[in-house]
C-alpha cells in the first residue's frame, strides 16, 4: 500500500509538472490586449507548449495574414540555409558575383563591395526602398534592378538603411543559385517546421518579394520563432538550421534610427524586462518574440494597413510583453 502510495505521488507531480505551464496567469496581458482596437490574434509558447492563442475584434485565429517585414526574419533563415546548403558560399559573397547582369551600366564602384552580410544587416548604403520610397520603387519594371541602381546614402558596411531592396536582392539570388523560386523552395526547405507560407507576392520577373507581403497563419509565424528559440531543430528533433547561423542572426551589427532596436541578420533584438529578447516586425504590428533564456515564444498579427510605429502601437507591445507576459513566465519558474 505504502508503494502505491508513493506511485500516487510520483504520477500526481508529474502531472502537476506538466499542467503548470497551463497554469500561467495572463490576464494581465488579455487585458491589456482588449484595449487594442487593431490586434488580431495573439499566440504564446512556453517550454515548447502552446500555453495561449486566442483572436481579438472578430478576427479568425487561423485565418492567413501578411506578415509584412516579419517576413525579413524569414528570408535570413532561408539565406543561411541557402549558405548551409552550398547554393550561396557564404555571407561574404559579393552581389556582383551573383547577380552582375542586375547592375547598372557604369555601376558606381562602391556597388562591388556590397556583400550578402550587408543586404542582410541593412548596410548596403544604397537608398532605401521603404518608407516614402516604396511606392516609387514597387511600380519599376525590375525591382532588383531598380534597387541596385538607387544612390549610396552611405558607405558600404556603414549605418542601418532599411531597405525590403536588399532582403528583395537576397530573394532574387536564391532563385538564381538554385533555379527555383524562394516561394516554393520555403515550403519544401522547412517542411516538417510547422512553417508554410500560404501566399507570396512576386515582381515583374516572377521573384517573391523578398522581405515584405508574405501569407501565413499565426501559427506557422509562431512556428517561425519557436525554430530559431529551439536552435534550429524541429519539434521532432530535425535540424534545418545551425545554432552558429542564428547566432550570427542575432549578433548585433547595427542600430535603428527610429527606435531602440538593434538589428543582426533579419531580426531586431533589446532586453524586455532585463531579459535579452529578438523580434521581427512587420508593419502594422505583425510580431514575432523569442527569449531563448525564458523558452519563451510570441506570435502576434494585427490589422496590415494601420501603421505601428510612428503611432506608438509597436511601443505598446513591447510594454506588454515586459508588463504582461514576461512577469506571468518569471513567476512560474
Amino acid at each position: 500500500m505504502r508503494s502505491n502510495g508513493l506511485l500516487l505521488s510520483l504520477l500526481f507531480g508529474l502531472l502537476s509538472m506538466s499542467m503548470s505551464a497551463k497554469a500561467l496567469d495572463f490576464s494581465e496581458m488579455d487585458k491589456t490586449v482588449s484595449g487594442f482596437s487593431n490586434i488580431k490574434t495573439v499566440q504564446i509558447a512556453y517550454k515548447g507548449e502552446l500555453v495561449w492563442k486566442k483572436a481579438y475584434n472578430k478576427a479568425n485565429l487561423n485565418a492567413v495574414t501578411n506578415i509584412k517585414s516579419a517576413s525579413k526574419s524569414l528570408m535570413s533563415l532561408l539565406v543561411g540555409m541557402a549558405i548551409e546548403r552550398g547554393d550561396i558560399d557564404s555571407v561574404n559573397q559579393p552581389v556582383i558575383s551573383l547577380l552582375a547582369d542586375q547592375f547598372p551600366n557604369n555601376p558606381d564602384p562602391r556597388l562591388k563591395q556590397i556583400t550578402i552580410s550587408h543586404l542582410l544587416s541593412m548596410q548596403a548604403g544604397l537608398e532605401r526602398t521603404s518608407g516614402r520610397n516604396y511606392g516609387r520603387w514597387v511600380t519599376s519594371d525590375n525591382w532588383v534592378k531598380t534597387a541596385l541602381s538607387w544612390p549610396f546614402v552611405d558607405e558600404v558596411g556603414g549605418k542601418m538603411q532599411y531597405s525590403t531592396g536588399n532582403t528583395h536582392i537576397l530573394s532574387a539570388i536564391i532563385m538564381e543559385q538554385t533555379g527555383q523560386s524562394t516561394y516554393q523552395l520555403a515550403n519544401r526547405w522547412l517542411k516538417g517546421s510547422g512553417i508554410a507560407v500560404q501566399s507570396w507576392e512576386t515582381d515583374p520577373q516572377s521573384i517573391p518579394m523578398g522581405g515584405n507581403q508574405v501569407g501565413m497563419t499565426p501559427s506557422s509565424l509562431l512556428a517561425l520563432g519557436e525554430l530559431y528559440r529551439r536552435g534550429g531543430v524541429t519539434e521532432a528533433g530535425q535540424r534545418l538550421i545551425s545554432e552558429k547561423w542564428i547566432e550570427e542572426s542575432w549578433t548585433p551589427r547595427t542600430q535603428s534610427r527610429f527606435h531602440r532596436g538593434q538589428y543582426g541578420y533579419g531580426w531586431f533584438m533589446q532586453p524586455f524586462a532585463g531579459v535579452q529578447g529578438y523580434y521581427g516586425w512587420g508593419y502594422g504590428g505583425q510580431m514575432i518574440y523569442v527569449f531563448p533564456e525564458l523558452e519563451l515564444t510570441i506570435a502576434i498579427t494585427s490589422q496590415e494597413n494601420l501603421p505601428s510605429g510612428r503611432t506608438g502601437y509597436r511601443d505598446l507591445l513591447h510594454a506588454m510583453v515586459s508588463r504582461d507576459i514576461i512577469p506571468a513566465i518569471l513567476s512560474e519558474r
